[in-house]
């Protein structure tokens, strides 16, 4: 239990401090830090329950969005104020820096396997927020749909 609340807190600050770095509206910061606290638990559950990486990068990313989108629509600002900050517990970074590094040391098999890795999450994650976008877009559409079959019933009445 106290590691899940290591994980919350640190994502949860390293979030916020992106968004602030970034200069989102100060009324977003703490669900920034909500949206990358969600996403990154999601990961790290996932990862935890031993799935592959790439997998719980897609479930978080897709979390990310989620949240991001009821945050979006709740305070009224565009999502992409909760996405960017959300991801960047997310992002390979480490694993991308030790691809680098083993390519210019000369060990030329980890460098491959660690930059094949960093794509395959980055892709996942690229994959998370495309997927979660089309959803919501058809969601909507779907509401908008079904609101303008109910006023055409209204109408004809």
């Amino acid at each position: 239990m106290l590691t899940l609340f290591i994980q919350f807190s640190f994502s949860f600050l390293a979030t916020a401090a992106f968004a602030i770095i970034t200069n989102v509206p100060r009324r977003s910061l703490v669900a920034c830090g909500f949206s990358g606290a969600s996403g990154w638990l999601i990961y790290w559950t996932t990862t935890q329950m031993g799935a592959n990486v790439a997998l719980g990068s897609l479930l978080g990313a897709l979390a990310v969005a989620a949240v991001s989108f009821l945050f979006s629509r709740w305070l009224k600002l565009p999502v992409t104020i909760f996405n960017i900050p959300g991801m960047v517990p997310l992002v390979p970074g480490g694993l991308a820096y030790q691809a680098v590094r083993n390519l210019v040391v000369g060990n030329y098999t980890f460098a491959i396997q660690s930059l094949v890795q960093a794509v395959m999450i980055a892709g996942a994650i690229a994959l998370g927020l495309v997927l979660s976008e089309v959803l919501n877009h058809n969601i909507k559409n779907f509401r908008e749909k079904k609101d303008l079959i109910r006023f055409s019933n209204k109408k004809d009445r």
